[in-house]
């Protein structure tokens, strides 16, 4: 399981180094505060083989397919409800939304598994459908709850071999990408908010649409960005995932640290039309609020 009071530590870091961003950045704060304070009840992994695991892979299958974890409620709840709140507060129209999925909760007629990616399955659109709760706002709601729970699950399978998964998605959870890295030897490796997985993918493959045509494969140079830093965007789906060449910027944080202090990028890519299925703040707060 992840050392999260080192993500923490990385975080404040990142957070110091963007001052100005702090204050918008607090709810991040709050969910990698939650997590360090998180100790599982049980710690449950998935025993299976690499074979195994392959056989499922080569068949296009993420593991959590067939192999879901039975995640109690109860013990989800202290990093599901402070990050509700701060939700609630942020954006009040929310709350009657949150009102109704909180009663449905509490009577077990919802659970974990409401939140996990399942194959046809968008977690944030269902909780929309079903309870009017935002998608860009429920996106929120699983990696903040379920993070620790999948890390745990899936720690004993994360040997992954070169050339199995081609897919954008999680090859654990299923679940869309968070963020894009170009990695020391050049290739492209791709990182999962929801359960923590990394694997190298296709560089000029859209990872939501799977589209291999290069022309609809575009690289967009954001305000204020970094060297190393960029957006990669798709115009046939229209979706974008920032990332970082770390052969130019061999310093760089962690995946999920350099994402959630980035949304001056997501406020851009989103001003030119682009989206994301992962949260960001850059859905959730005005773009004067993030410096953009």
């Amino acid at each position: 399981m992840a050392d999260y009071a080192v993500l923490l530590a990385e975080w404040e870091d990142a957070c110091g180094r963007r001052a100005t961003l702090r204050p918008a950045l607090g709810l991040w704060s709050l969910v990698l505060e939650g997590w360090t304070r998180c100790k599982p009840a049980e710690r449950r992994a998935l025993a299976r083989t690499v074979d195994e695991c392959r056989e499922a892979w080569d068949r296009g299958l993420p593991l959590l397919a067939e192999h879901a974890p039975t995640i109690p409620p109860a013990s989800v709840e202290d990093l599901l409800g402070p990050v509700m709140e701060r939700l609630a507060v942020m954006l009040p129209d929310v709350g009657e939304p949150f009102h109704r999925f909180a009663g449905a909760w509490d009577r077990g007629e919802v659970g974990p598994a409401a939140l996990l990616p399942a194959p046809g399955v968008d977690p944030p659109s269902a909780l929309q459908a079903a309870y009017g709760i935002p998608s860009a706002v429920g996106a929120f709601l699983g990696p903040a709850a379920l993070r620790p729970a999948l890390e745990t699950w899936f720690e004993a399978t994360r040997t992954l071999p070169d050339g199995v998964w081609m897919r954008g998605l999680c090859p654990w959870c299923g679940g869309p990408p968070g963020f894009g890295d170009v990695v020391e030897d050049g290739r492209r490796r791709l990182s999962c908010p929801l359960c923590g997985g990394a694997w190298l993918a296709p560089r000029l493959r859209c990872p939501y649409c799977d589209t291999w045509e290069s022309g609809d494969l575009v690289r967009l140079l954001g305000e204020g960005a970094e060297e190393g830093y960029f957006i990669e965007a798709c115009r046939a789906c229209q979706g974008y995932l920032k990332g970082v060449d770390r052969r130019q910027r061999w310093n760089a944080g962690g995946p999920l640290v350099e994402d959630w202090a980035s949304p001056h990028l997501d406020t851009y890519a989103l001003r030119q039309g682009y989206w994301r299925p992962t949260p960001t703040i850059a859905h959730l707060l005005p773009p004067e609020d993030l410096g953009a």
